[in-house]
């Protein structure tokens, strides 16, 4: 499934179709350079999830929790992992298989740790403000 994006105010949308076509799947994973818009995307699919409180980049907390109306929300940034072993020291199977939504930036970190059902997002920088979002 592909979403072109023109700009910001198109997310919202976005979002919500991802999340009704995700609607059994728990783990997904965002893969995109830096600057991409993995994070901002991942707000929007928050809102989109019952989130109300404000979202943020876990980039030095690693995880962040978000209660949600769908229960809790994890938020993964694995960027500064140095290897998957720091995933284990963090209990990562017991938020990955815990049922509860998983939002994974930089998955690439941890390859062999990810569940075989989880689902890709890819994003693309096609313009200034425009992306592509494939959902794999």
């Amino acid at each position: 499934m592909e979403y072109r994006v023109a700009n910001l105010a198109d997310l919202s949308a976005v979002a919500k179709s991802m999340v009704q076509s995700l609607s059994d799947t728990r783990v997904i994973l965002f893969y995109g350079d830096m600057g991409a818009g993995k994070t901002t995307f991942i707000k929007e699919l928050c809102t989109q999830l019952g989130v109300v409180e404000n979202t943020s980049s876990p980039t030095f907390s690693i995880v962040n929790e978000y209660a949600s109306s769908n229960g809790p929300v994890y938020h993964f940034d694995f960027y500064r992992l140095r290897d998957e072993q720091e995933a284990f020291d963090m209990g990562y199977e017991e938020y990955l298989y815990s049922g509860a939504y998983c939002l994974i930036e930089w998955p690439e970190k941890i390859t062999n740790l990810l569940p075989a059902d989880a689902k890709s997002v890819h994003i693309h920088v096609t313009g200034p403000e425009s992306r592509l979002i494939k959902l794999i």
